[in-house]
């Protein structure tokens, strides 16, 4: 889109933004929970796609991360648990016959273990790694638009592909995360709020409620499996090697990988063959998508016109 080509108000666009905000709150509304972020997000967009040329390619490039933002909001409306059985003692048994941990003669999950085995600098790095989970690839992405829109774009669609494989298996397979069990045994209970789990340590150690904040808004309590938090930073490192970033920056990339796996393991988000399920996932995912874009035509073409958009 030329800067001398731009057009502010066309019909075209205008009734397309209606349509998409109109349908977004109405969404919201309907389903009875229309929040402020829901209406920052459309007022933004609004914002964005209109002011200039420039900030009109930012919006367009970055709502690949506002379909992930909008697709994992929504799945407050049909829980998983209403669409499949509901697993809670299948993975915590799976958890402990693989990777349990004798603990004063009692067999333990990594979980278990790590919550009667805690210290504060753990607590603080694993809550300092966790919550970047998203700042990171988002930062990441702002980066490669700047710099190299070709892998920016490849890195968005991975990123998008990834999280709706990951959504998807959260309704064939709803499993409970290991703080569940903790709580409320190998029952099902409706309704749950999220919770913080372990994080709630690094929260006391900065004296401030952020993860509290986070999770009490967390839009599906029974979707542990797999961890798209071992996925993200999976991601990051991949394509942070792919752009050729300076060494120190990619080892950079690696630790916050290493961190993020362990913190949701040991903050007891995190069954280890969730994070190893997200693994998985992520390496398949970049697999599929490389091969689609390299050898499918009709991939390459529609990748390459999206390329000349942004």
């Amino acid at each position: 889109m030329p800067q001398d080509s731009f057009i502010r108000f066309d019909k075209k666009n205008l009734i397309w933004n209606l349509i998409l905000s109109a349908a977004y709150l109405f969404f919201n509304i309907a389903i009875g929970d229309l929040r402020s972020e829901h209406l920052f997000l459309v007022v933004l967009w609004w914002l964005l796609y209109y002011a200039s040329p420039q900030t009109r390619r930012f919006a367009l490039a970055y709502s690949i991360f506002i379909i992930f933002w909008v697709l994992y909001d929504a799945m407050r409306a049909v829980p998983n648990y209403t669409v499949n059985t509901a697993h809670i003692k299948e993975p915590y048994d799976l958890e402990k016959s693989l990777f349990g941990i004798m603990d004063n003669g009692i067999l333990k999950t990594p979980n278990e273990y790590f919550a009667a085995h805690t210290h504060k600098l753990l607590d603080f790095l694993s809550g300092f790694f966790y919550i970047n989970w998203m700042p990171i690839p988002l930062g990441f992405g702002f980066y490669l638009f700047l710099k190299n829109k070709k892998t920016f774009l490849e890195f968005g669609l991975a990123f998008l592909l990834v999280n709706i494989v990951g959504f998807a298996i959260y309704y064939l397979y709803p499993a409970a995360p290991p703080w569940y069990v903790g709580q409320y045994g190998f029952n099902l209970k409706i309704g749950v709020p999220g919770s913080r789990a372990g994080l709630a340590r690094f929260d006391a150690l900065i004296h401030y409620p952020l993860f509290q904040n986070i999770y009490h808004k967390n839009a599906n309590v029974l979707a542990a499996m797999p961890s798209l938090h071992a996925t993200y930073p999976l991601i990051v490192f991949y394509y942070s090697i792919k752009a050729k970033m300076p060494k120190w920056i990619i080892g950079i990339f690696g630790i916050f990988m290493l961190g993020i796996w362990f913190a949701a393991i040991y903050s007891n988000h995190h069954y280890v063959i969730d994070v190893l399920a997200g693994i998985i996932i992520a390496v398949i995912v970049l697999y599929v998508f490389n091969y689609l874009i390299n050898h499918k035509n009709l991939w390459a073409k529609q990748f390459k016109y999206w390329q000349k958009n942004i």
